[in-house]
């Protein structure tokens, strides 16, 4: 669904200036150079209007630095404004396509990846531009830690049912695989998104699976 153009974006982002990461392919190899401690990096792909962030990053166990991608600057003005009201620390964005993320960040660079409820592009000959095809997945394997992951979360039970082929076929290690998450014993671990929210309410079931590298 296409979001609603919103009033005034220009100076809005003018004035997050401060929590936007301006030219992310100079940031290179040198993101923890923005934050305050040297922590491993968290990155979410499709932010959305960040409530996931913000409650991952009001966890009392918070141990990483976080950044969120985020294309649609409609979403991104709305997550960014909402976490400077909060004050959040050690949080940065970018407004920038998925598909350069090599470009972005050097290997090794990224501890976690999240995928939350991207969109399914539901038509086969959409399925390039879904972010678990093996076109993303290359470029997660290569941005991530020997021991990274990636955390994806989707209502959509058939781009559920091809990610998994994806990122076998990409040799990632499957892991804490659940067809029902808030019935599931990862509920209590589990950060939502206003999308899952409104899902949850309503009885539809959330698939997740943690994907890791394989070393």
């Amino acid at each position: 669904m296409r979001m609603r153009k919103k009033k005034n974006l220009a100076p809005r982002l003018l004035r997050c200036a401060d929590v936007m990461i301006e030219d992310p392919f100079a940031q290179r190899g040198r993101f923890s150079e923005l934050f305050s401690e040297d922590r491993p990096l968290y990155l979410e792909i499709g932010a959305g209007k960040g409530a996931f962030l913000r409650k991952m990053c009001a966890r009392e166990d918070r141990n990483f630095n976080y950044i969120a991608l985020e294309k649609v600057p409609e979403a991104l003005i709305m997550a960014m404004e909402r976490a400077k009201e909060e004050n959040i620390a050690d949080l940065k964005f970018i407004s920038e396509d998925a598909a350069r993320l090599t470009e972005m960040f050097a290997p090794g660079e990224v501890a976690k990846i999240f995928l939350n409820f991207s969109d399914p592009w539901p038509k086969s000959r959409q399925k390039k531009r879904r972010l678990t095809h093996e076109s993303f997945l290359k470029q997660y394997i290569e941005v991530l830690s020997p021991d990274g992951e990636v955390i994806f979360k989707t209502d959509n039970a058939r781009l559920f049912e091809f990610s998994l082929c994806e990122f076998s076929k990409c040799g990632f290690v499957l892991k804490e695989l659940t067809l029902d998450l808030h019935n599931s014993k990862y509920a209590g671990d589990n950060c939502t998104t206003e999308y899952e929210d409104r899902f949850v309410a309503l009885g539809q079931p959330i698939y997740r699976v943690v994907a890791a590298k394989r070393a």
